[in-house]
This record gives structure tokens, sequence and C-alpha cells, in this order.
């Protein structure tokens, strides 16, 4: 084979003429064919049989020459590399050798510090013992490897020409990137001035135990990386550009994964959970987002700007390591290795934590691709606290610009569960239908933040003015970065920080609560006490919602209102949706003239938010006028409230439902969560008068919740 060139030699042979000419003449590429054929290998290392066909025509060559001429070319790149993790891991072997004969000489000279003398050596027999046993590792490794290398050029390494180590760079490693790619033109959004995506200072955001997890990936380990992400982007690119049998439509309009089908086509590799009564979710939607497709893909690879951008879903991520940083300042290319914890606004859920790769590619002008899939690390097991175990088989988005800066994505969720206890009673139809996790919910989540995003940066919004005071546009703008803090403290809020567990109360509901100490600056400083219970209702969710917006309806469930009255002040438009905004209220209680209660609802498709805490009127007027709010504290509490998944369950057909609300289509899951400042004294602890207290509060209002909506709660 002709490596020098790019190959093609065997599928460029003709045969001669005459009947007793048996050899083959082979076929030598021109300078102008080869640099065509690398040009479009840069691009996309696995041409389709379009793309094969136009470069026949313009080169002059057979479609099987060019098949040939990219099959040699992919073997070349893959012995490189698999050539310089052997050399590397040689390397390493001699070290570890000269290391072992280095310690081995120093304990000669070891002196004892009780008596001076010299300890006796040991048993020659066991050294010798040793020895053994550590160069059976180290030709298990070296096997382990050459076996890797051979599967790949089809020969082992032994028969390999000598060749020099070279090193790796992060722009090696990002060989499966499709060009150089600079970026998207167009209409681009400054993300850490204009949209402040808030960076999480606060305890919510620590990894449990992240200290003690690699923090330094082996070169050997970054080359199996780089090919299960260009394997698994190959694979979310088929299924996203598979219509019919792979995707069907479920009853209710939802594109669902056949999944025999997928095993027979796509034999995936990507490893299976052992235990056979795993279940498997797999969901793709498809629509419009405020925002193109460059700028999205800056806010995917920054992993406090993920965090931020999918609060309701990601409650806390963290990048690793990057393995690569992509090719020519572009985030083509780019890998990272990061991990991932996923709630749903409701503790009776575990959360779904795992480590995963994410690779980033650009496939054409204005066209992005972003893949996720699970990467097991060997001491993920001991940092896992979740009743389940969850793998993201290759999951993500396409994301393509249209005109006037919006783009349409395109979003694969892929997951194989294995639930280690049962699923909560409430929460079974809504896992069991895949919207929890599906891919619905994420697009959703993602027009919903890029669509407040876009309110917040037109300043000529108009603000609805009620009570007679409405802010300046510099006002108006901090007074909505003041709601996002809020909203995404609140998520943060469902899932107990550095590594604490819920603790159950007894009573008539299941409320469960966590004491944790404040240190975020923005939060008032002390204990805080975090308390939910979730319940379901025998309604919509859209009139649940509102009812529980309406400031007019506010006395009837919110105990702390005394039954006193609420008055809006004003309120900001944050979406196209006439219940996505933020309101400022005034409560008619004389002993409390100096507070208001600063509030946002929002609504999608998967859910909704009514979140609120208590500001000072002071703290109030300094945001009006467009002052800094980032310092103003807050203690968000508020209502969470999803479909209660029991339509789609039995529209997929996934066998009767046995949940209590079975019977039931269309119902509502709410979760009603407070956060209380119980104390700033350092030693304080979770009293029984604070279980007491926190257990009526939310007893009351869901006693109140059930007389207002005429309705019985479960």
């Amino acid at each position: 084979m002709d490596f020098s060139g790019g190959g093609g030699s065997s599928g460029g042979a003709d045969h001669r003429d005459g009947p007793d000419q048996k050899k083959k003449r082979y076929h030598r590429h021109t300078p102008f064919q080869i640099q065509r054929l690398e040009a479009t290998f840069q691009e996309c290392p696995h041409p389709d049989d379009k793309t094969r066909n136009q470069l026949s025509r313009e080169l002059n060559l057979r479609p099987r020459q060019i098949k040939f001429w990219f099959q040699n070319r992919r073997t070349q790149m893959k012995a490189q590399i698999e050539r310089a993790d052997n050399s590397g891991l040689r390397a390493e072997n001699d070290k570890i050798r000269s290391e072992n004969i280095a310690f081995k000489e120093a304990l000669k000279n070891i002196i004892c510090p009780s008596c001076g003398s010299i300890p006796a050596s040991e048993d020659p027999y066991f050294d010798e013992q040793k020895i053994r046993i550590e160069n059976a590792h180290l030709k298990e490794e070296l096997d382990r490897v050459s076996s890797m290398a051979a599967k790949y050029i089809g020969r082992p390494i032994s028969q390999l020409p000598p060749m020099q180590p070279f090193h790796l760079s992060s722009l090696d490693l990002s060989m499966s990137s499709f060009g150089p790619g600079h970026g998207v033109p167009g209409p681009t959004l400054d993300l850490d001035l204009d949209i402040d995506l808030v960076h999480g200072n606060s305890s919510f955001n620590v990894i449990p135990n992240f200290d003690s997890l690699p923090t330094v990936v082996s070169e050997m380990d970054k080359s199996v990386m780089v090919d299960i992400a260009a394997n698994a982007m190959d694979e979310l690119i088929r299924l996203l550009q598979s219509n019919e049998p792979v995707w069907v439509k479920s009853g209710d309009g939802r594109e669902m994964l056949d999944f025999e089908l997928y095993e027979r086509t796509f034999r995936s590799s990507y490893g299976h959970l052992k235990n056979p009564n795993a279940r498997v979710e797999a969901s793709r939607d498809s629509g419009v987002v405020m925002m193109n497709s460059s700028a999205l893909g800056d806010v995917f690879m920054d992993s406090n700007k993920w965090v931020e951008l999918f609060s309701t879903i990601v409650s806390r991520a963290k990048t690793i390591q990057v393995i690569s940083s992509g090719m020519l300042g572009s985030l083509s290319g780019s890998l990272q290795l990061m991990y991932e914890e996923l709630q749903v606004l409701s503790a009776l859920v575990p959360i779904r934590q795992f480590y995963f790769l994410r690779f980033c590619q650009q496939i054409e002008e204005g066209s992005w691709a972003i893949v996720d899939v699970s990467y097991d690390l060997r001491q993920q097991d001991s940092h896992f606290s979740s009743s389940c175990k969850a793998r993201r088989l290759p999951s993500g988005c396409l994301i393509q610009d249209i005109p006037n800066g919006y783009s349409k994505v395109t979003w694969v969720e892929h997951w194989e569960i294995e639930d280690k206890e049962p699923i909560h009673r409430l929460c079974r139809d809504l896992i069991r239908s895949g919207l929890a996790f599906g891919a619905e919910r994420w697009l959703s989540a993602l027009q919903r933040t890029t669509e407040r995003i876009a309110f917040l940066m037109d300043t000529a919004n108009s603000t609805r003015d009620v009570g007679g005071v409405i802010p300046s546009p510099e006002g108006k703008r901090s007074i909505m970065k003041l709601a996002q803090r809020m909203v995404s403290n609140f998520c943060s809020s469902m899932n107990p920080s550095n590594g604490e567990q819920w603790t159950t109360l007894s009573g008539e509901y299941e409320v469960r609560a966590s004491l944790y100490k404040s240190l975020d600056p923005a939060q008032p400083n002390g204990d805080v006490l975090s308390a939910s219970a979730t319940i379901w209702l025998p309604l919509p969710p859209d009139n649940v919602f509102n009812f529980f917006r309406d400031e007019r309806t506010r006395p009837q469930w919110d105990v702390l209102s005394n039954q006193n009255p609420v008055q809006e002040l004003f309120n900001i438009p944050n979406g196209s949706h006439t219940g996505n905004r933020i309101s400022v209220l005034r409560g008619f209680n004389t002993s409390q003239n100096n507070m208001l209660i600063l509030q946002e609802s929002c609504i999608d498709s998967s859910g909704s938010l009514v979140v609120y805490c208590p500001v000072d009127l002071p703290s109030i007027k300094i945001a009006m006028i467009g002052e800094d709010s980032s310092y103003i504290p807050i203690l968000p509490s508020g209502l969470a409230i999803s479909p209660d998944g029991s339509s789609a369950h039995h529209q997929a057909g996934d066998g009767a439902s046995t949940s209590s609300n079975s019977g039931t289509i269309g119902g509502s899951l709410v979760t009603v969560v407070f956060q209380i400042l119980v104390s700033n004294l350092p030693s304080a602890r979770m009293s029984q008068e604070s279980f007491t207290m926190v257990n009526n509060l939310i007893g009351n209002t869901v006693h109140q919740i059930k007389a207002s909506l005429n309705c019985t709660a479960i």
C-alpha cells in the first residue's frame, strides 16, 4: 500500500492486456487528486455513496478506488496512533522497571532508626516471586494493547517497522473532526456579558468527593476515548438522519426508537448493563431555538453555562479533563471527559449520575453535531450513591442555522437504566414513559431558556405597569437577572449538596428535608432548612399552573399570606406565553409593609414553575434603577408542576399502569418546596421543632391546595 500519498493502490489496479498477464499495474494518484481526497477526509472520514460518486466524477476515478483510498487512509491514521501508544507503553514499562531496580538498591542501604543496624534482607525467593508477578502484570498490559492495535492494523505490532516515538497533541487527537471550522457567520451572542449565565458559586454546585477523582488521563486512555467518541458520533448522525421504521410515532405523536430494529441495524458496541431487567429509553424531537449554532456550541462545551442553560434538568456538571480542544481555534473536534447529575424536580426521583464523553463536530457551514456517550471509570462506583444505574448510549443533538439568528435543533436521548430500588408509585408513569429524561424535555427546556435570554436582551420589550411603578430598561434587566438566579437556586435545592441525604419526615405526606449551611454571599447567611413534598392532582398541568401563578388566587394556597390579598405592582414578560413572566407582588399585611415578593412563572410542554422569595423594598428599588442585583440575598421557595406521564405511558403501549393514578389521564405531579433560614449559629442542628414546623407548613399548604382546587391529592 502507498501510505505516502493516502494509499489506494489496491483499489486502483487494472489487469494488463493479454491472457497470460496476471500481474496488476498500480495506479498512482496525481497531487491534485491526493489533495482533494485529503481535504474531503478531513471533513468526513466516512463518506457516503453520494460523496464518493461525486469525487469519482470530479477526479476521474472509479468509486471503488475512492472507497479503498478512504479505507487505507483510516487504517493509516489508526495505525499511527496505535504505534505511538505502544511506544509510550514500552517507555513506561522501562521506567517502571528502572524504578523497581532503584528501590531495591535503596532498600539495601536502609538503617534501622532504633538500633542503627541494617535490617535483615528478605528471603531472595520472595523477592524473585515479586519480580515475576510484576513482570506478568506488565506483560499482560502489553499484550492487551498489542491485541487492540492488531485489531485495527490487521497484523501484530512485532511485524511493524520500527518507528520513532512522537508526541500526540490535543490537536492530533481530533482526527475525526469534520473540517477546520472557524465558527458560524452571522449574529452571535457574547454569553459572558449579555446573557449573564451564572457560574454557580453556591454549595449546590460542589460535586461530592470530586477531589479524589482522576484529573489526568493517560495517552492510552485518550486514544480509546477518541475512538469511542468517533464511533458514537457516527451512530448519533445515523440516528438523527434515520426515519421510519427505526423511529416510530407513539399515540401522542412522540418519536420512539424501535429497539429490536436498532439492535439489528446498529449493533451498538457501547456495552449494556448486565442485569437482564434493565430497561431502555430512547426518544427524538426537533424544534426551532432562538440562538444560532455557534453560540449554542459554545454554551454546550462549557459545563458552567450548560448547568445554567438546563437548570431544571442538570443539577451539577463538571469537566474533568479536556482531551482535545478542537482544531484551529474552533470547537470542531473538541472532546471532553465530564461528570453530570441529572434530576427531575422532585425528591422522589433519584438523580442520574454518570461520567461521559462529549464530542463536538462541525458537519458543514452552520451545522454542528454534539454527542454524549457514557464512559466508565474504575472509581465511579465508590462515588455514585443514586438508587439507579444509568448508562447513556450515543445521545445528543444536531444544530443547523436558519435565518434571523435562529437554529433548528434535532435532539436524541438514548438510555439504558437499571433501577436498584422500586420506582415511587407517584412517579412510575412519568419515568417509564420516558418523559422524565426524554428528548422532548431537553428541547423544551432549551427553547424556553433561549427565549428568556432573547427577552432579557430586548430592551425595547415593554414592562407591564400595574401599580403605578415601572423599572427603567436597565432596571428590567437587573430584575430579570435576579429572578434568573432565584430560579437556578430553587432548582438546585431539589437535591442536597455535598453528598447530604434527605431525611424523610413522618406524617400524612412524604416530606423530605435537609439542613445545609449557606456559604453563598448571595444567600442569607446561616443554616437553611430545605423541605419538599410531591403530590398528585387529577387536573391537567396547565390548569394547575394558571391557578398558582395568578396573584388573585394566591391567598387560597399560600399559608404565609394569612389569606391576605396580594397586589401585583408590575410584571416583566420573559417569553411569548402569557404565563412566562416576572412579577413583583405586595401583600396587604400592615406588619410587613417593607417586604415585597419577587416571583417568576414559566411554562413549556414538559412542565412549569412558580418560584418566589421575599425581597425587601430597598433592594427592589435599587434593582429597578439598574444597579447590580447580584448581592441581593435570596432564599426561594415555590412549586414545580409536570405531567404525571399516565397519558404517554398508556399510549406508548407499555402495559397496564400499576400506579395509583392509572385510571386518570392527564393528571399533574406538584412538588411543593420551602427553604427557611432556621438559624445563623455555627452549632445549629436540625431540631425536632424544625421538623415539626416544616412538616406542618407543607401539610397545611397541601390541604389548602386541595380545598381550593376542589380535588383529592395523593
